[in-house]
């Protein structure tokens, strides 16, 4: 340091100059204002982000426990003793609620354990965990461990539905704070307890194999209920939610058994499971049942017919009565977690499976009928496609069967792609896409239902493996001629409850024309049986006797009680495209003949309607439906209105036991109950029919191509009564015996003359013609029969004899019939010409021949 004088007075010049003091002065400002600007720019920055933090929060959306309920559930179906069937999944609904007493506690710990392990600890975040992951996201560099707590969880899925579209980060942390925030504001409200948090979280998840909450999850993989699954089994769904796809255990057991393991880790840790308890799951053979279960979920996949005619009638009452649009009903059937009971026997629809499933039980020569349809691309990218319709042309012109009928699916599959090569190469196309499937001939449907209350029990709705739901179902969809099924209802029923006929009214059997000149004819021929009675005429299914009928009665009443009886698919007036107008209300109407057929199961309800005493009862596939809630959202109640008397049905009723005693419909009958039934066929034998009951059941059994190609054999003419019996003798097999219907008030007997259908006399009762019917009591006959008398009788020509006649002798003849011709004055000569002379003496040879 400098102390000398020069030195002493340098630095007190420096000291006293002004420029030091300025500079300083100067940085010392600048870094004030540096130092301010900072702390103003973090304070703006702090005020901003508090404002932006608070103005996220304040955006968040209004939480509660019923904006974290999930949303969608299966509709589940149940049959008659309870047992569920099927459930009804639209995409994303595959979810069916279990209250947490029916989630066992393994399985809850199962979930905590590797989901949120401070669970019921924190306040709806997990502030430990959220730093756990953060150091190992620095350290790894990895920031894909969640901090996530299973109330988290919950509002991501229930509340930010849209997480997954997310695609900035500022995104993800805009709902990442507010999901936590809302995590806290749950947790603090009244009445939302931790069971609360976890029974909707366990309800919500996404299991894999589009299922969506543990219950779906347990029937899914493992085919029981949530509260019957073992530790193993819960580790197993525990193991999935972090990634449905990975930890599958259909489709990735390898991966669920680590995840598993890691989950069976945890909870013994954690406390929540024993050592042997823990070693005892570890060592389960889990995944062997799984995979079992799949292989068995896989093929019950398709609906059966009952519950695809069930459906439909669920769409049809949801809208109707209900109120719902189209699209309304829909959400509800398959999102809405309805509770559908329905009315389906199992133990009927096992043995009608059975039968109609068997091959043996059909006719020899079944034949597949082809059904096609290509779709190809020209050069210009234009898509062209080829009918099926146009296959049978092709087919018709190389060839093939026309109707594209074959021998056995090979054939029909080589017959497909002859002609998908010829389309593709004489169109110059690439091909596209094909449709292709074969169905076994003759097909058939059935229809059995309890007639006291409409409820139908089982369908069959084709033969042959039901490939898809929804496919046709011939029981419910499709409409066949009735053939001869309709001569009971829209003939006989009329004409015994409006019009004063019965079993004993006779009509001729004889050559007769419809009002159009069009002859009527019998299915025998024309061996015409002459005098019948209306009993004989339902027995043997006499056609000219039906159509009479109905003629006396009109065609227009016989369409009203056929809508009564609840067809549905008959024609009033229609008027075609080319002009021409239809109408059912015609004499064929008997014979079945009409525009458009029936549909199995409304001919069922018809014939039903006879086994009801005359009251009709609206089909019923279900009895009520309960929403999500538990809310009885349709009561299906019985719907009837009466038809006919009892009378009149008891006397349908006992003719046509005798269809199946000694009629036309012998081959339905079988042992240890009493049947009545009708036949039915149309002329050109395109479609048979047996409908008929017991004091039991009612059931309807069709069978035809269709195609409507012809049924050739006699085997597969009387197919429909195979099925009708095979079928109804099985379900009758463990009911107690019955020797007779129920008769009703108002029905007494008489004895009548079959060839006049009047009071039998003695002399009918000689000529054998008498017999004993029933009747209405206020439709008997007051007239006695006149048709057969005793008195003399030529016992040479069976007429009314002279009182001369050689060869009178006392018997019976008709009050119409003329005398004889012997007379004595001309020496018994013959008036009529070219007999020629008798000799008297030769009476006895001439009576004799």
């Amino acid at each position: 340091m400098n102390y000398s004088k020069t030195g002493a007075k340098r630095r007190l010049r420096q000291l006293q100059s002004p420029f030091p003091k300025l500079s300083n002065m100067f940085v010392t400002a600048f870094f004030a204002a540096v130092v301010l600007m900072i702390i103003a720019a973090i304070t703006i920055g702090t005020t901003a982000s508090i404002g932006a933090f608070r103005g996220i929060l304040a955006s968040s959306p209004e939480i509660s426990d019923k904006d974290i309920r999930p949303v969608g559930y299966s509709s589940v179906v149940y049959d008659s003793d309870g047992n569920q069937t099927t459930k009804l999944v639209a995409a994303d609904s595959n979810r069916i609620y279990q209250t947490i007493d029916k989630i066992p506690l393994d399985l809850q710990h199962a979930f905590v354990a590797i989901e949120d392990e401070r669970f019921y600890q924190h306040n709806g975040i997990d502030l430990k965990g959220i730093v756990r992951a953060a150091v190992t996201g620095i350290k790894t560099r990895d920031f894909s461990q969640g901090a996530s707590t299973i109330t988290q969880q919950l509002i991501k899925n229930n509340v930010f539905t849209d997480w997954t579209s997310e695609s900035s980060f500022i995104e993800k942390l805009r709902r990442k704070i507010q999901e936590q925030f809302l995590a806290v504001e749950l947790e603090k409200q009244e009445g939302v307890t931790k069971d609360t948090i976890l029974e909707l979280y366990l309800n919500t998840i996404n299991l894999g194999q589009n299922t969506l909450g543990v219950q779906a999850a347990s029937l899914r993989y493992f085919n029981k209920n949530v509260s019957d699954l073992n530790l193993s089994e819960c580790a197993v769904i525990a193991g999935i939610t972090q990634n449905p796809s990975k930890y599958n255990p259909i489709s990735h057991p390898d991966n669920n058994a680590e995840r598993r393991a890691k989950v069976l880790k945890n909870m013994l840790t954690q406390g929540y499971i024993t050592e042997s308890a823990y070693n005892e799951a570890l060592d389960d053979d889990v995944y062997s049942r799984i995979q079992t279960v799949n292989a068995e979920t896989e093929t019950n996949t398709v609906n059966s017919y009952f519950v695809d005619a069930l459906t439909k009638e669920l769409m049809k009452d949801l809208q109707e009565k209900a109120g719902f649009t189209e699209t309304q009903a829909y959400n509800q059937l398959y999102s809405g977690g309805l509770s559908i009971y329905t009315t389906q026997d199992p133990a009927i629809q096992a043995i009608a499976d059975e039968f109609t499933g068997d091959e043996s039980n059909y006719p020899a020569g079944t034949q597949y009928l082809l059904d096609y349809a290509l779709t190809g691309e020209d050069s210009n990218g234009e898509y062209q496609s080829f009918s099926n319709e146009m296959m049978q042309k092709w087919f018709k012109e190389n060839g093939y069967n026309s109707k594209a009928l074959f021998d056995s699916p090979e054939e029909a599959e080589a017959a497909s792609q002859a002609y998908k090569s010829a389309m593709l190469t004489e169109n110059n196309l690439k091909f596209v896409s094909e449709n292709i499937s074969t169905t076994p001939q003759p097909q058939i449907s059935f229809t059995i239902s309890d007639p006291k209350t409409g409820e139908i029990k089982a369908i069959v709705g084709g033969r042959g493996t039901k490939s898809a739901s929804l496919t046709l179902n011939r029981a419910t969809d499709t409409t066949r001629q009735p053939g001869s099924t309709f001569k009971v209802l829209a003939a006989y029923a009329p004409a015994f409850d409006a019009c004063g006929e019965g079993l004993a009214t006779v009509e001729i059997d004889e050559p007769y024309t419809y009002s159009n000149g069009r002859e009527v004819n019998n299915w025998y021929g024309k061996a015409y049986k002459g005098a019948c009675t209306l009993r004989y005429g339902i027995e043997q299914s006499l056609n000219i006797i039906a159509v009479k009928t109905i003629t006396n009665v009109t065609p227009a009443l016989a369409f009203k009680y056929l809508q009564d009886f609840g067809i549905t698919t008959l024609v009033e007036r229609r008027v075609g495209s080319d002009g021409q107008v239809y109408s059912d209300i015609q004499q064929p109407l008997a014979l079945g003949g009409i525009t458009d057929g029936v549909e199995n199961y409304e001919l069922n309800a018809a014939y039903g309607t006879i086994a009801n005493g005359g009251v009709y009862v609206k089909p019923r596939f279900y009895t009520k439906v309960l929403d999500h809630d538990g809310n009885v959202l349709l009561d299906n109640t019985i719907e009837s209105h009466r038809v006919i008397k009892k009378t009149t049905a008891y006397l349908l009723t006992s003719a046509m036991e005798d269809v199946v005693t000694k009629g036309t419909g012998q081959t339905a009958n079988f042992e240890g109950q009493i049947i009545a039934g009708k036949t039915g066929s149309t002329s050109d034998e395109k479609d048979v029919w047996f409908a008929g009951f017991t004091p039991y059941y009612v059931a309807t059994a069709w069978a035809g191509y269709d195609n409507n190609t012809t049924l050739g054999t006699k085997e597969q003419q009387r197919l429909a009564r195979t099925v009708w019996k095979g079928i109804m003798e099985k379900v009758h097999a463990n009911l107690p015996k019955t020797e007779e219907f129920e008769k009703p008030d108002g029905i007494v007997e008489l004895a009548v003359c079959k060839k006049s259908g009047k009071l039998a006399t003695d002399a009918c009762k000689l000529a054998g013609s008498a017999y004993t019917e029933y009747f209405d009591q206020d439709n008997i006959p007051t007239e006695s029969c006149t048709t057969h008398m005793v008195g003399n009788v030529c016992s040479l020509t069976g007429l009314r004899a002279n009182d001369t006649c050689p060869y009178k002798t006392t018997g019976i003849y008709s009050a119409d019939t003329g005398y004889c011709p012997h007379n004595a004055a001309n020496g018994y000569t013959f008036l009529t010409p070219g007999v020629g002379v008798i000799d008297p003496n030769a009476a006895a040879a001439g009576a004799a021949q």
